[in-house]
């Protein structure tokens, strides 16, 4: 394999050993399959069937169960009995973490376990520990004891299992020696994997989680990597982000994560980790699934040798254009080119409110830096850091008409490729040119780069690039990735369009277009566009938008919430907030929004929401200040990894949340 995929430059399925789960196959190119987990106590039967059929009825293929214990790994038979007994044959997977007993119960009840290598065998104590190669291998020695009885009672049942390696809950004997990175995720589940190819065992599912997209697709691809190298093929894999949250937060940061991977083939099962009720996972899911069910594919430009590392972050190298490009932080567009008028009010929902009494301008933290007008004008003073874009026509009757309010350090032209060959007037600070990179046949690839290079000479041009290609993604990377490959050092702006009709598929393709290419570091601004007139105002899994936001301002929150999910331009908090399940001490969607109602002003802030210790100091690794259930109606407060307030009573725990973040030099008054 040349890169970590079959194809960069289409879509094509990389081929994966075939899995079977109970009566449904993974991998080896079966459709990809959509699953869920459950929010209810274990031991409460009933619910928890009642929950798995809500979930099965809304399509999900897979239902996981906790089992942090025997009591709940023995229960799992009643509840698979009942399901059985109503007709529901779904396989079931337990989910284990600390507890190799309960494993190894739940191994001969149902369908699948999961496993987290970090902690099922090695304890987490946020220990640095030097081990000598000697001492290391007897610490493999160690886990081979402890983890190959369960191999050996999946084996003899034909019970499946997940290697779950997740990026916050990495032993400190990984930590030690690889640190807190995607290589060391990497070797946590070969070490497992490896003991069960020693005996015999391949009915294997691996992930790869974090709660940063970014770390959650580089450490798939080097997975991918490394059994190739190792093993010459590929085990099935399970994507996931964790703790991504809820919303349109949770949907955006998920879609990047998993959209990304999808786009090259990478996945044969997904599970969507929002802070909602399972069932209100699967739409999504499907969403995400549905982009791939039709892979006719448009030709694109080759990838002969890629440009960048697709296992860590870097920048492309760009020059600095007005302000975007080099060290800036990528611009946001607000795409006006729908709107018959465009009057000061309407520019409050991309963050910028007019105070008529004053006559100045409120700027918000998430403030578009640009608008897009298309032939429209604007005839009002505008705010000092808006800058507007319009077409170039527009752009030359305005400055050779000497329009009001029109100055050339304020609006600025958009060309076609070849409008800008030749053009009458260009801007001496600034010129945007527009590229639909699916026009770039591989036949015509050296006389087209030779006529994109000899713009790119021009210091003035920023490059916004799209594709009306089926597989844009991947013909916007391929260009860019030819741009690296000849030297031109243009910034690029980075189009995607949605023709969706449901806000939650709008979210999945803006993410995944866009979202893809910034992980690789390609872009240097964003721009999103979509006809608000084919937006239905509809309940979408369960939520209805549009009511308290204009469509401006949903596809302004959705540019800087990307942007912030691939860690580029942080406007806000983040909130790193587990889904719920069984183990969980309180009620996590009521306190997500409560600490996000007294938090949410906090820019740049990580905040993490967990439901209980198996999703608290490991899953919160990237946060710095956890919130988590440590006992029924407790809660611990984290600084970092480190405790600093244990078994707080959870009606004042949000509070003393505050009182830590005051201590700490970390709050300012809203």
């Amino acid at each position: 394999m040349q890169f970590y995929s079959e194809s960069l430059t289409s879509y094509k399925r990389l081929t994966t050993r075939e899995v079977k789960v109970g009566n449904l196959l993974l991998g080896n190119n079966h459709p990809i399959r959509v699953q869920t987990m459950t929010t209810t106590d274990t031991m409460d039967t009933m619910a928890t069937v009642e929950q798995s059929i809500r979930c099965i009825e809304a399509g999900a293929e897979l239902v996981r169960i906790t089992a942090p214990s025997k009591k709940e790994a023995e229960n799992l038979q009643n509840i698979k009995d009942e399901l059985r007994k109503r007709g529901y044959n779904t396989p079931l997977v337990a989910d284990i973490h600390f507890t190799p007993n309960a494993a190894e119960i739940a191994a001969t009840i149902v369908e699948k376990v999961r496993v987290n290598p970090g902690n099922y065998v090695d304890k987490k104590k946020f220990e640095q520990i030097e081990y000598t190669d000697a001492e290391y291998a007897e610490e493999i020695e160690r886990i081979r004891e402890r983890f190959t009885p369960l191999v050996l009672i999946c084996k003899q049942h034909g019970t499946a299992m997940r290697i779950g390696t997740n990026h916050g809950s990495l032993s400190d004997r990984i930590m030690s020696r690889y640190g807190d990175t995607a290589n060391g995720m990497v070797e946590s589940a070969m070490e497992f994997l490896r003991i069960a190819r020693s005996e015999d065992y391949h009915q294997i599912i691996l992930s790869m989680k974090s709660s940063n997209p970014q770390v959650m697709v580089q450490a798939y691809r080097l997975l991918i990597k490394h059994m190739m190298e190792e093993f010459g093929e590929c085990y099935p894999l399970h994507l996931g982000v964790t703790e991504a949250g809820d919303g349109e937060d949770g949907r955006i940061k998920s879609a990047i994560g998993i959209g990304t991977l999808l786009e090259d083939g990478i996945g044969d099962t997904i599970r969507v980790s929002l802070t909602e009720d399972p069932e209100l996972e699967i739409p999504v899911c499907k969403d995400i699934v549905s982009r791939y069910q039709d892979n006719a594919q448009t030709n694109t430009a080759p990838i002969n040798k890629l440009q960048y590392s697709p296992f860590e972050y870097k920048r492309r190298e760009t020059i600095e254009v007005f302000n975007i490009g080099k060290k800036h932080v990528p611009v946001v567009v607000a795409d006006y080119m729908h709107a018959e008028t465009i009057a000061h009010q309407d520019l409050q929902a991309i963050g910028y409110t007019y105070n008529e009494a004053t006559d100045k301008w409120n700027i918000g933290d998430a403030a578009a830096d640009y608008i897009y007008t298309g032939k429209k004008v604007i005839n009002f003073n505008l705010p000092g850091t808006v800058k507007i874009i319009c077409d170039y026509n527009t752009w030359g009757n305005g400055i050779a008409n000497n329009l009001e309010h029109f100055d050339e350090e304020k609006y600025f032209p958009l060309y076609q490729l070849g409008q800008f060959i030749n053009p009458e007037k260009k801007s001496p600070i600034l010129n945007f040119v527009s590229i639909d990179t699916a026009d770039t046949n591989p036949e015509l690839l050296d006389e087209e780069l030779a006529l994109i290079k000899k713009i790119a000479a021009d210091e003035t041009v920023v490059f916004c690039l799209y594709s009306s290609a089926k597989n844009s993604m991947q013909s916007v990377r391929a260009f860019v990735n030819s741009l690296m490959e000849q030297q031109i050092k243009a910034p690029v702006i980075l189009a995607v369009e949605s023709e969706h009709t449901s806000i939650d598929e709008q979210l999945i393709n803006f993410a995944t277009e866009s979202g893809a290419l910034f992980l690789d570091g390609m872009g240097d601004g964003i721009w999103l566009m979509n006809d608000p007139a084919k937006l239905i105002n509809q309940k979408v899994t369960g939520r209805t938008y549009l009511e308290t936001k204009s469509n401006h301002q949903f596809i302004n929150n959705t540019s800087f919430s990307i942007l912030q999910a691939v860690r580029t331009r942080i406007s806000k908090t983040e909130y790193i907030s587990c889904p719920s399940c069984g183990r969980t001490l309180f009620d996590l969607q009521e306190t997500t929004a409560k600490i996000r109602a007294v938090t949410n002003h906090l820019k740049g802030l990580k905040i993490a929401i967990m439901g209980c210790i198996v999703n608290g100091p490991g899953e919160m690794a990237d946060a710095d200040f956890g919130y988590v259930g440590s006992g029924p109606g407790k809660i611990t407060l984290y600084k970092g990894k480190e405790v600093v307030k244990r078994n707080i009573d959870s009606n004042i725990a949000v509070d003393e949340l505050i009182n830590l973040l005051k201590e700490n030099d970390a709050w300012v008054e809203n």
